[in-house]
């Protein structure tokens, strides 16, 4: 399997990198490459077409319905509805309960109509697969409903965290999986509120308990520096890390 970073700026795209954006790609038994997209945030949809055909993407997992997470969902719709080839063949949208309405209002489409004719909008409801993918949503702690990922393909599983604070599911999640991709939002030591992100420190406590295998920090908000969330969770975390860049790739 392998993961490559589209956008990995918390809340808003920043200078160097466009919103929450991770492509996932692995062969079938027949040889057939499967792309999917772990959510697509402001900014994201011009960067994918560097790495990938965006008419290629075979479905969507949208953690949360926050517009750094979800908004370059609108730009798909009519980069897939008015091709020139033609509107294309309906994909999976998975997401929270609401995803449907949510983006139909967020392009602004009459009552009704939503985006059913390009997207087939699914709600978290157990696992599921896409074609070589094993997927398990987990419900884990924001303001609003959020699910963190965990991703299982070729027998190597890679977690995603979405936007969390700390959590029972954010445990279960991330337990013993090759690759932790976690947001790190908050710095310690600040007066954070509660319920919402880590911080780098409790970042690398997850991956600590979780007996991951190699830790990759995300969706660091441009207004902090990247590199210290990298030395706090340097602090609690003893194993392999990485702080997320766009156009980064790893083979898991």
């Amino acid at each position: 399997m392998r993961l490559t970073v589209i956008g990995c700026s918390g809340s808003y795209p920043g200078p160097d990198s466009a919103a929450s954006c991770y492509l996932l790609e692995a062969d079938d038994a027949d040889g057939r490459t499967w792309r999917v997209l772990l959510d697509l945030g402001n900014g994201s949809l011009g960067v994918l077409q560097r790495y990938a055909d965006a008419l290629t993407v075979d479905a969507v997992l949208v953690s949360h319905l926050h517009p750094d997470h979800c908004s370059d969902l609108c730009g798909f719709y009519v980069l897939r509805k008015y091709h020139p080839t033609g509107t294309q063949p309906a994909i999976p949208v998975w997401g929270p309960s609401g995803v449907a309405q949510r983006m139909s209002d967020a392009y602004g489409l009459p009552d009704g109509s939503g985006m059913s004719d390009v997207f087939d909008f699914l709600e978290y409801a157990g696992d599921f697969s896409v074609g070589p993918f094993s997927i398990a949503p987990t419900l884990v702690e924001h303001p609003i409903d959020a699910f963190g990922l965990r991703v299982t393909a070729g027998g190597a599983t890679i977690a995603y965290s979405g936007d969390t604070a700390a959590c029972a599911g954010l445990d279960r999640l991330a337990a013993g999986v090759d690759l932790f991709l976690c947001e790190a939002s908050f710095r310690d030591g600040d007066a954070n509120p509660p319920g919402i992100h880590l911080t780098g420190v409790e970042a690398g406590e997850v991956a600590t308990r979780a007996g991951v295998a190699r830790l990759v920090l995300t969706h660091v908000p441009p207004w902090f520096d990247r590199d210290r969330m990298l030395a706090e969770a340097r602090t609690t975390y003893d194993g392999p890390i990485d702080l997320a860049a766009a156009g980064a790739v790893y083979e898991v």
